[in-house]
């Protein structure tokens, strides 16, 4: 079952990448959850983790990457929020492959809070900007 549906109304930015990336991110958040929490494999869990970690990583750098061209003026809070869930997740992935921590339904709702907020809060701020 989905942890997390995109729809225009309360995920959408009007940003045509942000909008796209984000709904593969759902996806493969969506795929992570399923597997974690539908008894897969730990190296099926870790390779999908690792997968997920990486997008998020090449998604943020571009949302950036987008924002200081267009010289958006809450870059600087809005990076500082990237890098903290970059942080975060970090230490997740460290610590599952090493054996000490699980991908359980709070991870995956804790995730899902992060963007329930971060998308309306942060990423809808940046649109006009980035649409000029």
């Amino acid at each position: 079952m989905a942890l997390i549906t995109w729809t225009a109304g309360q995920y959408g930015t009007n940003v045509a990448f942000a909008d796209e990336e984000h709904q593969t991110l759902f996806a493969k958040l969506n795929k992570l959850y399923d597997l974690a929490t539908g008894g897969a494999a730990r190296s099926e869990v870790g390779a999908q983790l690792d997968d997920l970690i990486s997008y998020v990583v090449d998604h943020f750098a571009h949302e950036e990457k987008e924002m200081q061209a267009k010289g958006f003026a809450n870059f600087g809070a809005h990076k500082a929020e990237h890098d903290a869930l970059v942080g975060i997740c970090a230490g997740l992935q460290a610590k599952f492959h090493a054996g000490e921590a699980e991908i359980t339904d709070d991870v995956g709702q804790m995730v899902k809070g992060w963007l329930d907020s971060h998308i309306p809060t942060f990423d809808m701020a940046y649109a006009d900007a980035l649409n000029s």
